[in-house]
């Protein structure tokens, strides 16, 4: 037992040192197997998922889909198929075993993947391409959909990066994205690469990010900001280029969205994207979203007119750092994009200390004294913030008293939360260029933070990563289709 115990405490110890997926994985299977865990994932019973409801759905679309009875599998997937089936995205089935989760729910996700695909691609389909489109847009658009969300944290933003490559590397990168401060570089960066271009972006050799110099007291306290805005924005426009949001969609087919704050008070934070500002240049909405108070100065969004020339977006307003009002806007992509699970990497150096604790067991009695306390301070936090930034006459204490009830009452985490480790050394270089070596240490913790999370954002992100590719062959298809129409006409 003794020597069971000491190897176990050896393969957790390999196991936080894993440098990559394959390697991590082997190590957490083996864990498992030494933890007798397997026996688990076999066993379909638990009383935290109707099982019985997954089985039954997963060999009706399988007898309808061997039959090739298309109609009634269609009216099956059409009608069935609804996000978390079951509770199977329950996350206490995915914190019994290292890797995985119960045999059924993967094998139940694996049909329904199979069966979309089988309707999608079978040549003897009743309906047209146009049609099987709005039926699977139909679907999708009733299912729902993963997204990213990347926080503020200006150079420990890096950990972002580990983030999405963890996520690309398995193919379960979503297609919507959202970033906030420095979470809205990674995100335009992921806007306006192809995913056969993503891979350079992941040796941090290849990055020079140079956003910071020191600007000097006098300009920071005349209002100008405290660090060089022009460095910042030659460093964004390098890796972002000339795309608007409607055009880095046409080229990535993926959706970002990046959070931005009103100077003024008289109005509300925006959420900028492919909706709302198709004609908006993706770099000066990452730029907007970075202007930190105090550290930059606001900025004057740009677009592109109608002739393709740089112009002024709203020409009377100026927007600053994006993560003061609205780091995670969770609700906003719900409405927009139909979001259903969100998967959060959050890097802000004032909110990461505090999530240990959100993660911790949340059923210990010993733990509820200090979450009441932790209530009642936050409660009271808010009420005393929200009356000075209203009715306070100091310009300089209402902005302050608005940044911390912003800061008070915004929710920081979603479905799935993966953060840093930070240690005191990391918050002496929140606002200094990065070293190749300090991003390759964040990516790190990026990929090890993502890895054990993977099976759960996998059983909720599976399904419609499908859906998507099966719209996006089936617009080629139409499109191919209306082609041939007019050669014949």
């Amino acid at each position: 037992m003794e020597n069971k115990q000491a190897y176990i405490k050896k393969l957790k110890g390999y196991l936080n040192e894993s440098t990559s997926y394959a390697q991590w994985n082997e190590i957490a299977l083996t864990l498992d197997h030494t933890l007798d865990n397997q026996q688990w994932k076999l066993e379909p019973y638990s009383d935290i998922y109707n099982f019985d409801v997954l089985s039954e759905r997963m060999h009706a679309l399988r007898n309808l889909r061997l039959r090739e009875d298309l109609e009634g599998l269609g009216r099956a997937l059409r009608e069935g198929l609804h996000h978390d089936l079951g509770n199977m995205g329950d996350p206490r089935l995915y914190s019994v075993c290292y890797v995985g989760t119960k045999r059924l729910i993967d094998e139940y996700v694996e049909e329904v993947c199979v069966a979309l695909q089988f309707l999608c691609r079978h040549p003897k389909s009743s309906m047209l391409p146009a049609q099987q489109l709005d039926f699977f847009k139909a679907i999708l658009l009733s299912y729902g959909r993963p997204a990213l969300l990347m926080s503020g944290g200006a150079s420990l933003g890096a950990f972002h990066l580990g983030v999405v490559k963890a996520l690309w590397e398995q193919d379960l990168l979503p297609q919507v994205v959202a970033g906030s401060s420095a979470g809205s570089i990674i995100a335009a960066l992921l806007g306006t690469h192809t995913d056969e271009e993503l891979p350079e972006f992941f040796d941090p050799e290849n990055l020079n990010l140079k956003p910071w110099k020191w600007a000097g007291i006098l300009n920071g306290l005349r209002g100008r900001g405290f660090m060089e805005q022009s460095k910042l924005r030659e460093s964004i426009h390098y890796y972002i280029g000339d795309y608007t949001m409607q055009e880095a969609f046409e080229r990535t087919g993926r959706s970002v969205n990046i959070t931005v704050s009103p100077v003024k008070h008289q109005q509300k934070e925006r959420l900028l994207s492919g909706y709302t500002s198709p004609n908006l240049m993706m770099w000066s909405a990452a730029l907007a979203s970075c202007a930190v108070p105090s550290i930059f100065p606001p900025v004057q969004l740009q677009q592109k007119d109608e002739k393709g020339n740089h112009a002024a977006y709203m020409p009377n307003m100026r927007w600053v750092d994006g993560s003061v009002v609205s780091d995670l806007p969770i609700e906003r992509l719900m409405h927009l994009h139909d979001v259903n699970f969100s998967i959060v990497s959050q890097t802000n150096p004032h909110v990461v200390p505090f999530l240990k604790e959100e993660h911790a067991d949340k059923n210990r009695l010993r733990d509820l004294p200090g979450k009441i306390l932790k209530g009642e301070l936050r409660f009271h936090g808010q009420a005393v913030s929200d009356y000075l930034r209203k009715h306070n006459q100091n310009e300089i204490v209402r902005q302050g008293a608005g940044q911390i009830y912003s800061m008070l009452s915004q929710r920081y985490q979603g479905d799935v939360t993966l953060y840093p480790k930070y240690k005191l050394s990391h918050y002496a270089k929140v606002l200094s260029n990065p070293s190749s070596d300090f991003i390759s240490e964040l990516m790190m913790q990026g990929q090890r933070a993502t890895w054990p999370r993977l099976a759960m954002i996998r059983t909720h992100a599976k399904i419609s990563k499908t859906l998507e590719q099966c719209i996006t062959d089936l617009k080629s298809e139409v499109r191919t289709h209306k082609a041939k129409l007019r050669v014949i006409a």
